[in-house]
């Protein structure tokens, strides 16, 4: 579990100096089928001959993600000013099958979760239900106490924006001793208190899966209802997320089309079949399954104010620096800059089998790039972050 929880959001987990893996195996790139061209979504209008002319670079990243990444599948979905919107693949789908990859097939989100959860909260708050400034001992006293560790000097502002000092549950999971066995919440948040604080609150800045899982915790404890069920009402139902789902306890599969995910470990090992898998260790931190467009209508639909009052989404959009790339962080949402000029919202996710990376761009131009296998090396996770600035800036 190393990799799909610590890494939720690896672009920061790097600059941060955690353990990465290594070089990606030559063998990766063996066995991969041809790419499939990007082709409009039936709401897209036709592209003018002169523009048909030019190479595509989204395609051109995709294919170079597969060829030269050893990336068994990438899909995108890439929207433009005018909600025009192209869908992508290249590689295959199944490396045993050599099957086609699902054109804008289901994937596992990974860490994007913690973006829904933090609409949920946020979206309490508005209602007056939970306060961003109180601490974690309002909602949930006694509950967090160890080393260096006091729910009562934590505040929810500082679980939102990984600011709170807490130690990461996920750098003590094995993605095979977990992939078959489930976790309460309450579990993972056990994990992380055997082990002493990593920063006083407020002092910095740095990820932590165990963050969101307290984030989750006090929504269940305000609202009284589970937390997928409220992610649900308030986000997935609420925008029409047709392709987005909270897996149910026990729920190892994937529901719709989809390419199958590939995994790694040790990271030099062969690439595995990982699609099947139980998700609750990661839980409010990664547990989404969903599609390249609907994190593109998600992230579009947030940043137009639909599903937050103009106060929250302000405080949402308030980061600070994560790392020494630009990027920056804030309440369950990331800024990066562009190439081209300005920066884009988003927040991206690693789970064993899967990588997604994308955002918006606050003139309504929006991408979402999904891989089949973690990166294993710094260049190839570049990569993926190329491409989603390629589809932005294109």
């Amino acid at each position: 579990m190393r990799a799909r929880i610590r890494q939720g959001l690896r672009s920061s987990t790097r600059q941060q100096g955690g353990r990465r893996r290594r070089a990606v195996s030559a063998a990766a790139a063996v066995a991969i089928g041809a790419m499939t061209l990007g082709a409009l979504a039936p709401s897209a209008a036709s592209a003018s001959s002169a523009a048909a002319a030019r190479p595509d670079t989204v395609q051109q990243a995709l294919n170079a993600l597969v060829r030269e990444d050893g990336m068994p599948a990438a899909l995108a979905s890439v929207q433009d000013r005018n909600g025009r919107t192209r869908a992508y693949t290249a590689g295959v789908g199944d490396l045993t099958t050599g099957s086609k990859v699902p054109r804008d097939g289901q994937v596992r989100i990974g860490s994007n979760t913690k973006a829904f959860t933090a609409v949920v909260v946020l979206q309490l708050v508005g209602e007056g239900r939970i306060g961003l400034d109180a601490t974690v001992d309002t909602y949930l006293p006694g509950l967090v106490r160890g080393e260096g560790i006091d729910g009562r000097r934590i505040t929810v502002r500082q679980l939102l924006q990984h600011t709170s000092g807490l130690p990461d549950y996920g750098i003590h999971l094995d993605d095979d001793e977990i992939r078959n066995r489930y976790f309460e919440p309450r579990e993972l948040l056990d994990i992380a208190l055997r082990y002493k604080a990593d920063a006083a609150p407020g002092e910095k800045w740095g990820y932590s899966n165990t963050n969101y899982v307290l984030a989750g915790l006090i929504v269940q404890k305000v609202t009284g209802r589970p937390l997928a069920e409220e992610m649900d009402r308030r986000v997935i139902k609420r925008i029409g997320l047709s392709h987005t789902y909270f897996p149910a306890p026990g729920e190892t599969a994937i529901r719709e089309p989809h390419p199958q995910g590939y995994h790694r470990n040790p990271a030099n090992g062969p690439l595995r079949d990982f699609t099947e898998l139980d998700p609750s260790a990661g839980w409010a931190a990664g547990q989404l399954i969903s599609t390249n467009s609907d994190l593109n209508s998600f992230f579009t639909a947030l940043l137009a104010g639909r599903l937050l009052p103009a106060a929250q989404l302000a405080e949402m959009r308030t980061t600070v620096p994560a790392g020494t790339s630009g990027l920056r962080y804030g309440l369950g949402l990331t800024s990066r800059p562009l190439s081209c000029g300005g920066v884009y919202w988003g927040h991206g996710g690693d789970i064993a089998g899967y990588e997604t990376r994308g955002g918006v761009t606050d003139d309504g131009r929006a991408a979402n790039v999904a891989v089949t296998t973690i990166p294993t090396d710094e260049a190839a996770a570049q990569h993926v972050k190329d491409a989603v600035d390629r589809a932005l800036c294109g």
